[in-house]
């Protein structure tokens, strides 16, 4: 199995996770292809625009909804207006389909994940997974992820709708029975979510809260021109990112309307990739590009006048100028009262070599 998230959130590099979901369905009744052949079909157009991980969802109607459970999402986007008759529609994949799809990532170099919505899908995709996910909506529903945190892995938990005392009561319920990192996914349980309830210095507070953990982003607002959100989602502190993924944002219905697509993805990892290289290091050096300025603009300690062998060096004898290559500036006052060992002329720069 690829572990491309771990690895590269342990070197601090930017992860973007591609939530394919239960997309493919559309992209498979659109192009009449099987729903297999377009899972991987995006899986591969996700690969090709650098992503560096895809993640599905596994569930059963039956056992995530009743069946009057109301529509949450903009009906006016997905005009379905019950939850089971809408899970209904996607939830033909099990074991043998994911395991095909794990093997598929795993040739092609991308990491595989899906996020489990009951215990069967837990159990079956654990050889398959080397992280799980855990939905915002489960969040409160501590057996369930007791259930996966006793499987020993990562977790990547979606803190979506949620409260401080929330978050805090989930984290103890994991760390009960795992030790392994944990990553809270800022996220708002609004499909689409405008951009004015992004509200994306809550990254910032789990930050403040919980320093312990990871911080991550998903997003389920609808691609802006410049890709705003996610990139101020980064330099808040969001270090992986999971959004939407599709290869038609014009499809109705589901998560096409909100999702990224090929060059979406593409342009947002260059332009995270830009931001990384302007954030630089937070140590703070010199940096090596800085070394000939900072040699050549800083001052050193000059003769203000012609000083003869034997003098006593007094204050108005010595001046500041450029270049800082003789002896800086911050040690004048260890030079005062120093006597010259050789002739100096006026506006020589001086060394500990001419004076004892």
């Amino acid at each position: 199995m690829k572990n491309n998230i771990m690895n590269r959130l342990f070197h601090n590099q930017f992860v973007l996770i591609a939530e394919i979901g239960v997309n493919y369905y559309d992209i498979a009744a659109k192009e009449g292809i099987s729903p297999m052949e377009a899972a991987k079909k995006m899986i591969a157009a996700a690969k090709k625009s650098g992503i560096h991980a895809v993640k599905f969802q596994s569930y059963k109607a039956e056992t995530l909804a009743a069946k009057q459970s109301p529509a949450y999402w903009d009906t006016t986007e997905e005009t379905e207006t019950s939850q089971y008759r809408l899970f209904k529609k996607f939830d033909t994949f099990g074991y043998k389909e994911y395991r095909e799809l794990a093997e598929y990532c795993d040739e092609i170099d991308i990491e595989f994940l899906s996020t489990a919505f009951d215990m069967e899908s837990a159990d079956y995709l654990e050889p398959l997974m080397n992280v799980y996910k855990i939905s915002s909506s489960d969040l409160n529903n501590h057996h369930f992820v007791e259930y996966q945190a006793k499987k020993g892995k990562p977790i990547l938990l979606s803190v979506g709708a949620s409260r401080q005392d929330e978050i805090a009561e989930t984290i103890q319920v994991i760390r009960a029975f795992n030790q392994n990192p944990i990553v809270l996914m800022h996220c708002v349980l609004e499909y689409p979510t405008p951009y004015e309830h992004a509200n994306l210095n809550k990254i910032v507070g789990l930050q403040e809260h919980f320093p312990e953990c990871i911080i991550g982003y998903s997003d389920h607002t609808k691609p802006d021109a410049g890709y705003d959100v996610l990139k101020t989602a980064y330099t808040l502190g969001a270090n992986i990112i999971e959004k939407h993924f599709t290869l038609d944002k014009t499809l109705k219905g589901n998560d096409h309307y909100h999702a990224m697509d090929e060059k979406d993805a593409e342009r947002i990892l260059q332009d995270i990739e830009k931001i990384s290289i302007l954030r630089g290091s937070k140590e703070l050096r010199c940096l090596d590009s800085e070394k000939a300025a900072r040699r050549n603009a800083r001052r050193s300690l000059v003769a203000a006048t012609d000083i003869k062998k034997g003098t006593i060096l007094t204050q108005d004898m010595i001046t500041f100028k450029r270049p800082g290559t003789g002896i800086p500036a911050n040690e004048y006052s260890d030079v005062i009262g120093r006597q010259s060992i050789i002739d100096i002329a006026e506006d020589t720069i001086l060394t500990k070599s001419m004076i004892r």
